[in-house]
């Protein structure tokens, strides 16, 4: 049963219950002279996808709305390539560290978003020379062993990873495939649950570049879709100088190419011919600009060529956004561009498969299953153009549907950032 089902039943009382006790904890916090918690937030993975990038300004976001007192402290791994300057004007208060000493100063650390728990090597050492209490904000996990962390070089749920999940205040995982996984192996946290990703929240923008661009391509709002391409595995070592070329993950892709793009293809020839819409292929990560050239673009008619335009230089989360909101809707073979769309309210479509973990199933847990399609499955590909098109033939009625996958997002962003509220007030 999707997560949003099970959780719908008790939320309101959870809801009621959580906000009543964390606002009372905060009161006689401050009633008996005490200081706002200062919470480390461990994220910024990278700077070459958007989605990576897209983590940190949403779960900020969620702080300064839900537990505002809060002293709140940025411990990147990467914000250089601009995104340093794009947090700091969204955020102008927020406190950015690059050691170790200064992130343990604080009281409670947050670790980000992510495909596992990706900083784990932090989290150890905050749990063995701080002891204070951490949580684990929005991440997949997979029994140990698992292919799809394998892919990515990590070990999924094993005996170390679980020691720190048994450490934490909380766990929430980004979709329910991770939240049973963790479960059945009995981990200890006190709070495991259904957490949506933080990029859900990421409210950054670049309007005047993201105007500036549609009005040069002559894309109007709400008459054009977007289209984001994928290969298996992101061939980073055509952008990131110290990553090794690796052969079978290229193999693998070259193999899957086509597969994988052809459904896309299909459903922007539909919906060119059928709706007169235009199509902007753009990208998530800074190698696909060439992927959607070669295996989105230039393989299409050329009645449905001329309606398309191509992005062929990599952007900022900010100007993404920024253009997400003001098109029809999204069809993509990567993840936190849709899930950055349905925060915003906009539609959009998820292809996943293996390589990609099993974060994709969360457009189930929040109600979007008829939106999402395992390109593993054959019998899935050809559902993909006909769904694509219906949300381009009536995006009032697509839209209302994103409108509740959000609202659904938004009650659990409220509910988990209640228990976040309680643990940092209490580590204070």
């Amino acid at each position: 049963m999707p997560v949003s089902s099970v959780l719908k039943r008790r939320q309101f009382i959870r809801q009621a219950s959580a906000t009543v006790t964390a606002s009372a904890v905060f009161a006689n916090l401050f009633a008996a002279g005490g200081r706002a918690p200062r919470i480390v937030l461990r994220s910024s993975w990278q700077t070459v996808n958007i989605g990576d990038i897209g983590h940190t300004p949403g779960v900020l976001a969620l702080i300064e709305k839900h537990i505002p007192e809060a002293e709140v402290t940025l411990w990147p791994m990467d914000v250089r390539n601009g995104v340093e300057e794009m947090l700091r004007k969204r955020f102008p208060k927020l406190r950015i560290v690059t050691e170790k000493a200064e992130a343990f100063e604080c009281d409670f650390l947050v670790h980000g978003s992510g495909p596992y728990l990706t900083a784990h090597r932090d989290v150890a050492a905050w749990k063995k020379e701080t002891g204070k209490p951490y949580g684990v904000y929005g991440i997949t996990m997979a029994a140990a062993g698992d292919p799809g962390l394998k892919i990515m070089r990590n070990n999924g749920l094993d005996e170390y990873c679980r020691e720190l999940l048994d450490g934490a205040s909380f766990v929430f995982l980004r979709d329910g495939k991770s939240l049973e996984v963790v479960k059945n192996a009995g981990v200890k946290a006190p709070v495991i649950e259904f957490g949506p990703d933080g990029a859900f929240a990421a409210d950054v923008r670049d309007d005047e570049k993201a105007l500036a661009f549609l009005k040069e391509h002559s894309l109007e709002e709400g008459k054009f879709m977007c289209f984001l391409p994928n290969l298996r595995n992101a061939p980073y070592w055509k952008v990131k100088p110290n990553y090794e070329f690796n052969e079978a993950k290229h193999l693998r892709n070259e193999e899957m190419k086509e597969h994988d793009h052809a459904p896309l293809r299909d459903a922007m020839i539909a919906i060119v011919r059928e709706t007169g819409m235009k199509i902007l292929v753009c990208p998530e990560d800074s190698t696909q600009m060439e992927t959607g050239k070669e295996l989105l673009v230039d393989p299409l008619p050329e009645d449905v060529k001329a309606k398309v335009v191509w992005r062929e230089n990599f952007w900022l989360t900010n100007e993404a956004i920024s253009t997400y909101v003001r098109s029809a809707g999204l069809v993509s073979n990567e993840m936190h561009s849709p899930i950055m769309a349905i925060g915003n309210g906009i539609p959009a479509i998820v292809c996943r498969f293996v390589e990609q973990t099993t974060k994709g199933f969360m457009w189930e847990d929040i109600g979007l299953g008829e939106w999402l399609f395992d390109l593993d499955k054959p019998e899935e590909l050809a559902r993909v153009a006909p769904t694509a098109l219906a949300i381009a033939k009536d995006p009032a009625a697509a839209r209302k549907k994103a409108a509740k996958a959000r609202e659904f997002v938004q009650q659990r962003q409220h509910d988990t950032m209640a228990i976040l509220k309680k643990a940092a007030s209490g580590a204070a």
